[in-house]
């Protein structure tokens, strides 16, 4: 019994570490996929992130494209499009998981699959 509150206190003074949490950032530029039941459309994302806070631009190519934002939490990232008057998204909201340079999840409340693959810098 001893030995089992001296190793519990040792655990408590800090003698044991958990290993630290991975930092997801998802500040750069991704080509984009989105997947639904009318067929499959491409794209471009470019983010930022600060903290928690993610904002950016996302549309079909460069020249074309409209405000997003969203929230970090984890390995999830929430996304919402911001169209400009008279446009519209292919996405209103999306919920991915990031996974390394691939973010993958749902557009829409599972109306369809998204995917974000990162661009490597040249």
């Amino acid at each position: 019994m001893l030995r089992v509150l001296g190793i519990a206190a040792a655990l408590l003074a800090g003698g044991w570490q958990s290993a630290p949490a991975e930092t997801i950032d998802v500040t750069g530029a991704w080509t984009v996929t989105i997947t639904m039941a009318q067929g499959q459309a491409s794209g471009l994302a470019i983010l930022s992130q600060d903290g928690k806070t993610v904002t950016g631009m996302i549309g079909p190519a460069e020249t074309d494209m409209m405000p997003a934002d969203g929230t970090v939490s984890g390995d999830q990232v929430v996304l919402t499009t911001r169209p400009r008057a008279g446009r519209t998204a292919a996405f209103a909201k999306c919920e991915v998981r990031v996974a390394g340079d691939r973010m993958t999840g749902t557009v829409d409340g599972g109306k369809g699959k998204i995917e974000f693959v990162k661009r490597k810098r040249t």
